[in-house]
């Protein structure tokens, strides 16, 4: 039995759930497809579960060293049972919400794995969605006008260095186990690499990042990163950098495994109970019906206009499967711009130097805009302001004073050209940085917003006064 719709989104991840509410609203009549659990990576394997870890590591951390507060607690002890149990009633509550919101929305979910179809009895165009039901009913058949595509990730691997389980995990394996390891090692010091690193050495878990770059979290501004590398070493985590990992030395057994990498000209030895691939994540691509229609796959994901077309034009896809900035957020407000411009809504394109980025390590990074390399490269005249936690009585009240705020601006226009954070709660505080990138604002508007105190935030006004050399408490 065939059923038509407005629109036909594969996959009820938070790009392809937060699509299907937005045309609601718009008076379409919607289908998502997911075969597994919606929410998807982001609330089941990702974002919301390691978050969940990461908060029960710093309560724990800080527990270890309540004395420094005035407040005795004899025999700390972790209960990884409970950590575990509290990550999924948390993860349950929220998948919960996401069922209530489908219900709300009068948006129907089919349970099983759906392909594209090409020209058929159904539609002359390519689009039909074959639903293979999870039930083992017989397939539907949905006929939409429109389809997203919004299929996610999956954790990727290097070539040679398979994914077991036991020895070699993925973190879809790390957020389900059961007990912690004595030791790991991380391979790869991006984002999730760091994060892991955080907080499995907040939970007393000897842990070595083992990074190809010649620094940590790349990606982000030099003096964030040198920071951050400065600040894991002072947890205690083993940090080598410009290190090619080699697959094929891996040995396993005997509950411990061992792996080699190649640094500074030599092949060196990494031994541990454990190993955490953590470089980076592949689009969800196959099996999904590509094949039946001019869809243009390019470097492992789909090719979209401003507007998240495909070469199919009323084939839209978002997310995780158009690469770019892999990110929950990122996903949902791509997901709202397919629907509205399908919906003749004329929405604006997304500028993603707007959008903030996040590490939910301990201490925290946030950032937006560009960094003071690029920036370089891009061959503006620059000045920047800095200011540090260490001197933010709230900081030293919360005993996390180390980090700093970092502003960049054109020095020819005063505009800010990016606001790079590290420190205690910074993943909370981007938002104004963001909204004042939005407005294209100069560092003097940021500085002449009066920022309350005690707190936080006086570090971004601080660092915005710095800018021009006056921050007052430096």
């Amino acid at each position: 039995m065939a059923e038509e719709y407005d629109l036909v989104i594969l996959g009820g991840g938070t790009g392809g759930y937060v699509a299907a509410i937005r045309a609601s609203q718009l008076g379409l009549k919607t289908a998502i497809v997911e075969k597994g659990k919606l929410g998807g990576t982001c609330l089941h394997k990702g974002c919301i579960p390691s978050k969940a870890l990461l908060r029960s590591a710093e309560v724990y951390a800080t527990a270890k060293h309540s004395e420094d507060f005035g407040v005795k607690i004899n025999g700390v002890e972790l209960d990884f049972t409970k950590v575990q149990s509290r990550k999924d009633g948390i993860v349950e509550q929220l998948h919960k919400g996401v069922q209530h919101l489908m219900k709300q929305g009068k948006i129907d979910v089919f349970e099983g794995l759906g392909r594209i179809l090409g020209p058929s009895i159904f539609s002359p165009m390519p689009g039909t969605i074959s639903v293979e039901m999870n039930n083992g009913e017989d397939n539907a058949m949905l006929i939409p006008k429109n389809v997203i595509v919004a299929t996610g990730s999956r954790p990727r691997s290097l070539p040679g260095l398979d994914i077991d389980g036991e020895y070699v995990l993925s973190s879809d394996e790390a957020l389900s186990l059961e007990t912690l390891p004595k030791s790991i090692i991380i391979v790869g010091g991006g984002v999730i690499g760091i994060e892991w690193a955080s907080m499995l050495s907040d939970f007393d878990v000897e842990v070595t990042v083992v990074e190809y770059a010649d620094k940590i979290v790349p990606t982000e501004d030099h003096e964030i990163s040198k920071e951050m590398q400065r600040l894991m070493k002072k947890k205690g985590v083993k940090i080598v950098t410009s290190a090619k990992v080699l697959p094929e030395s891996l040995e396993k057994g005997d509950g411990v495994v061992t792996i080699k990498a190649e640094h500074k000209g030599e092949e060196k030895a990494f031994t541990a109970e454990k190993i955490l691939v953590s470089v980076g994540r592949q689009a969800n691509v196959e099996g999904i019906g590509l094949e039946n229609t001019d869809i243009k796959v390019e470097k492992g994901f789909i090719e979209v206009n401003d507007f998240f077309q495909t070469k199919e034009s009323h084939i839209y896809a978002i997310g995780d499967v158009i690469g770019g900035l892999q990110l929950a957020h990122v996903a949902s407000h791509e997901g709202i711009t397919a629907v509205e411009h399908m919906a003749n809504e004329k929405p604006h394109p997304i500028d993603y130097s707007l959008i903030s980025k996040c590490i939910y390590s301990n201490p925290e990074i946030a950032s937006v805009g560009i960094t003071e390399q690029e920036a370089k490269e891009k061959g503006y005249s620059l000045k920047t302001g800095k200011f540090s936690f260490r001197a933010i009585g709230k900081a030293l009240v919360y005993g996390e004073s180390d980090g700093f705020v970092k502003i960049i601006a054109d020095k020819d226009t005063d505009d800010i050209l990016g606001v790079h954070m590290i420190g205690p709660h910074v993943t909370d505080m981007i938002s104004e940085a963001g909204l004042a990138k939005v407005l294209d604002a100069t560092p003097w508007e940021i500085a002449h917003t009066i920022h309350p105190h005690p707190s936080l935030s006086e570090a971004i006004g601080e660092a915005a006064l710095a800018v021009d050399g006056k921050a007052i408490h430096s």
